[in-house]
């Protein structure tokens, strides 16, 4: 008889990293186990599996820490390999998409979205100037790149991977709602809903 796995998620609700995390599971089928953090008053667990930068998320596979998000997401597609692949079967389809899913996280999240949350005053406009501009990058790229289209509107591999990428963050930020493959989030006062 084969033995279950266990796997845990530790995160915070408003985290796009978690968030990517939650996503990959859930397209790959894993049953998982949710902790909800507090960052001002970290848990045991939370120090015990990620000692050395000591933050969400992590997911913990059999007792088995990884962390940061984007080498969680990896983890996940080649732990449960047989469903749902998250990348191009081709080299050249995989560098491209990790290309991207850097740029959302150094872009778009790093040079956008963090300034408007964390300034106010002109660096606060910078960084909507900013993430309007990388938006409409990566939607010019992604309009060139036909296969990267079929495959997100499909919710297939390369889609799932760089709109895992914290595409869910954006949304609040713009004001709108984003609809990903079957998933759907809209910002409420307690954060993101999904629907």
């Amino acid at each position: 008889m084969e033995e279950e796995e266990q796997v845990k998620v530790l995160s915070l609700w408003a985290s796009p990293f978690g968030m990517r995390v939650l996503i990959g599971l859930e397209e790959k089928g894993v049953k998982y186990e949710y902790q909800e953090e507090n960052l001002s008053s970290k848990s045991e667990l939370l120090l015990q599996m990620n000692p050395v930068h000591k933050k969400i998320p992590v997911l913990i596979h059999n007792g088995k820490p990884v962390c940061e998000s984007l080498i969680i997401l990896e983890y996940i597609d080649e732990a449960w390999a047989s469903s749902n692949p998250f990348m191009p079967s081709n080299a050249y389809g995989r560098a491209r998409a990790r290309f991207w899913a850097d740029f959302v996280d150094n872009k778009v999240l790093e040079d956008g979205a963090s300034p408007i949350l964390k300034y106010k005053g002109e660096a606060q406009e910078e960084g909507k100037r900013n993430i309007l501009e990388y938006l409409g990058l990566l939607e010019e790229r992604l309009m060139s790149f036909p296969e990267a289209l079929s495959l997100i509107l499909e919710g297939s591999s390369l889609g799932s991977w760089i709109l895992c990428s914290s595409h869910l963050s954006l949304g609040s930020l713009a004001g709108k709602q984003w609809v990903i493959g079957r998933y759907h989030w809209t910002l409420s006062s307690q954060g993101f809903m999904s629907g």
